[in-house]
Parts: C-alpha cells; structure tokens; sequence
C-alpha cells in the first residue's frame, strides 16, 4: 500500500482537513518525530478494503524519492462523522514490531458442528506477536471444518512461522468453539 506523504510545517490540523488532508505523525525509535500529512481520499480508498488487517499492513509513505516502511499504530476518528482526524504510523526498522494479527476461519461452511445445529463462537479475535517487520504475517488462518458440537480450538492449533514469536501467556487458550444452540 503506497500513499503519497507531504512535509507539516506549521499548517493549523483544522485547516488541512478542510482542505482535503489528514494530519499525520510518524514514529521512529532513536529518531526525530516526523510531522507529516496525507490526501484523505488516497487514505480512505485503501482504508475501506483493509477489512481487520489494518495492523498487520506494511504502507510505504513516498515523498519525492524517499519512500518510508510503516505500519499504523493509531487512527483518531470523530465520534459522530467517523471522519479521519489523525494517523499514528510506526517507521519499520530492523528490529523487532509487536503486533496484533487477526485470526481468520476456514471451513466454517463445511463445518460439523454447525451441521448439527451448533453455532460458531470466537472467543480470541487476534494474537500479539513480536517479530521483524519482514516476517509480519497479515493473518493466521485456523480451519474448523472439523470441529463438532463443544469442540474447539486453541491458540496451540495455529500454524505460526518460525520468526513469529506469539506474546501470550497460555497456548492453550480456546480461540474458537463450537457451542451449543440454546434451546
């Protein structure tokens, strides 16, 4: 995802917003903060085929020739428009990101418990993990075409690579069941 970024002077926010822009920030260890922002249209077309991946997405922020590794870390939205008030983004180096991946199902469709008139619970939506923004999975997919009613899966059951390091306390926490319908 690439958006072109422009230099923030002293432009007042609200004036940029009027005029098109979402004021932006980019964070960066050992670095300057950088005052940056960006055309709202660009932000919102990418922002509205993102669907629960925002976090695990890599943009690349272009201002002439420069081109910055970012990911977002927050985004300020009014409470009663949900117009986009400012972008946080973090600046990817060589170490380490902690990061929230969004767990997806496969199988929900052939499932069997839900042939059974069970339904489909997620308990856990998406998993911390630390790893080099290179080996940033953009999702973990668990497949529960198997699962029948009471059964379930646990964060042990996802297929994590190698360099991603989950940060939780317990593997065996249950991501997903099969529960039973209430009669």
């Amino acid at each position: 995802m690439q958006l072109e970024m422009f230099e923030r002077k002293d432009e007042k926010n609200a004036l940029l917003r009027r005029q098109g822009y979402v004021p932006a920030i980019i964070y960066s260890k050992g670095e300057q903060n950088e005052k940056i922002y960006l055309q709202e249209h660009a932000l919102r077309q990418i922002l509205s085929g993102m669907k629960g991946r925002l976090a695990t997405t890599v943009f690349t922020l272009v201002k002439g020739k420069e081109k910055i590794k970012v990911i977002v870390k927050d985004i300020q939205y009014h409470v009663a428009t949900y117009e986009i008030l400012h972008v946080d983004f973090l600046r990817l180096s060589k170490a380490e990101v902690e990061i929230n991946v969004p767990i997806i199902f496969t199988g929900v469709n052939e499932c069997a418990g839900i042939k059974l008139g069970g339904f489909l619970r997620q308990v856990i939506r998406s998993v911390k993990v630390k790893c080099l923004p290179s080996d940033i999975p953009t999702e973990f997919i668990l497949d529960v075409s198997n699962l029948g009613v009471m059964q379930a899966k646990r964060l042990s059951d996802i297929d994590m690579p190698k360099k991603v390091k989950p940060l939780v306390n317990n593997l065996n926490e249950v991501v997903v069941i099969v529960a039973k319908a209430q009669q």
